[in-house]
């Protein structure tokens, strides 16, 4: 419907044009001969037509295909109704290999966009390596050698979103976090645009996108302690709020909670698959969970979307450790490497494709890529 419905704004932008003097005439004529023709044998039909235009035998007249707007010529004001073309392809069905469309036609293609990966690379005892070239990586998706287009290192401006859990349960720890994500923007670049959200049984954006530190400082101080705690509510909001409104591209969602998921709407595999989206955030989690067999569940939730986006998934025994993990995490968004590739899957339909990294230093050695394990492909008109 979302294409019939484009069709039909485009050919209400065609202006009305005055047609020659006995057109319609003649066009009247023209369908009634066409309408006599039908109802005749092929023969007849051969031997009755007009020398200006011959049928062969056992072929049947060729008719115009209805006009379209283009999409491709500057001035559709100037694209006459009259003209159309044989090879014209219906809009239900898109066509990966076309020629050069001609005027009047509406040719969809397939367009191939570029996959960007960002990622730290760890060695065996965790400690990062900073220091490879593009020869010492290479990318599969689902299990297919992708040929890599673009890579580089960058400290780049970042879009960061905190969200902190405000359950009653988080009061005293509060002061800490709040000193610590502090931390972590006062390191960060000046062009950096951060925004708050605080979340307990509802998500609340009590700081949009800003640099002003006063400010975020003042949104993180606005405690509302309540009980229950909808995490990945406010984990789907604030993914959605990083893509759609901000145009910087690495995003980074740095979530901080104490307990499990008892109040969302949304479900773990949902908040998942809108953080796998094509353009989603790297999510950094830091969670306060008793180390229990209790705690088994909501821990592995945490470690899953951290993972899944290239993040990491922090569990402190102390509150004091909470200011070295924002540091650690400001060092691992300043030495990303970024690395692209334009998908050989030539599916056109919303599927997700999964994603593996492998790198390798000057001793053939292998190393730990920490990036995203898969994204969602987006067909044609979708959000």
């Amino acid at each position: 419907m979302r294409r019939i419905h484009r069709l039909l704004v485009l050919r209400r932008c065609i202006p009305c044009q005055k047609w020659p003097k006995g057109f319609f005439a003649k066009l009247v004529l023209v369908a009634a001969w066409a309408s006599v023709c039908s109802m005749l044998p092929i023969d007849a039909v051969a031997q009755n037509a007009p020398p200006s235009s011959p049928v062969g035998a056992g072929e049947e007249p060729q008719q115009s295909p209805p006009p379209r707007a283009t999409q491709t010529s500057p001035n559709p004001q100037q694209t006459s109704p009259q003209q159309t073309s044989p090879q014209q392809t219906s809009p239900q069905q898109p066509s990966a290999q076309q020629s050069e469309p001609e005027p009047g036609q509406f040719v969809f293609k397939k367009q191939v966009e570029e996959v960007v990966l960002r990622g730290v690379v760890v060695d065996q005892e965790n400690n990062l390596v900073s220091n490879l070239g593009q020869d010492a990586f290479t990318i599969y998706e689902d299990g297919k050698l992708q040929k890599m287009t673009s890579f580089h290192k960058e400290n780049a401006p970042l879009a960061l979103g905190i969200v902190i859990d405000n359950s009653g349960s988080m009061l005293p720890k509060r002061p800490k976090v709040n000193d610590a994500a502090l931390n972590l923007v006062r390191s960060s670049n000046t062009q950096d645009e951060v925004f708050i959200v605080n979340f307990g049984e509802e998500y609340y954006l009590d700081q949009d996108f800003t640099s002003d530190v006063p400010k975020l400082k003042a949104a993180l101080d606005r405690v509302e302690t309540r009980g229950s705690t909808a995490l990945y509510d406010a984990i789907v909001a604030s993914a959605k709020h990083i893509r759609q409104d901000s145009t910087i591209q690495k995003r980074v969602l740095l979530v901080v909670t104490d307990g499990r998921d008892n109040a969302s709407q949304e479900s773990l595999e949902e908040a998942v698959r809108e953080l796998q989206r094509r353009d989603g955030p790297v999510v950094y989690i830091i969670g306060f969970l008793d180390q229990t067999k209790q705690a088994g569940g909501a821990m592995r939730a945490l470690q899953t979307i951290a993972s899944n986006t290239g993040g990491t998934a922090y569990f402190p025994r102390d509150l004091a450790e909470v200011d070295s993990i924002t540091r650690q995490i400001a060092f691992d968004i300043r030495n990303q490497y970024v690395i692209g590739y334009k998908s050989s899957n030539s599916s056109e339909a919303r599927s997700f494709h999964t994603i593996e990294v492998q790198a390798r230093d000057s001793g053939k050695r292998k190393l730990r890529v920490r990036t995203r394990t898969g994204y969602y492909s987006e067909s044609p008109g979708a959000l």
